[in-house]
């Protein structure tokens, strides 16, 4: 939060704004708002893939057992499987050896 308090609700912390906001509605002191212009330049930082609806359902199923949404954990997953792939191809090693050992690993 800035510094000072807000105009409107004179909160001093995003805590005090929320409360006001619980208890107020902006109908209540709209004749002390001002209108104002701004741009918005929205840009997607997201990719779609298309995914097989079987593994999306069970990608749903593993999400909400895990209590996160599909999105975050499909995102978590596809992480880890590329820094994987980073690690085999720093290591200068095939796929096939990276899969036995992260078996062995697995195992232990």
């Amino acid at each position: 939060m800035s510094e000072g308090k807000t105009s409107i609700s004179k909160a001093s912390s995003y805590e005090e704004a929320g409360e006001y906001w619980d208890e107020h509605d902006l109908s209540d002191i709209w004749d002390q708002t001002e209108p104002v212009e701004f741009e918005i330049d929205i840009k997607s930082s997201r990719t779609y893939f298309a995914v097989e609806a079987g593994l999306s359902k069970r990608l749903r199923s593993s999400a909400k057992r895990r209590g996160v949404s599909a999105e975050t954990l499909a995102n978590l997953w596809l992480q880890e499987r590329v820094l994987q792939e980073a690690d085999v191809q720093e290591a200068g090693i095939t796929e096939t050896d990276a899969e036995d050992l992260r078996e062995v690993d697995s195992a232990a």
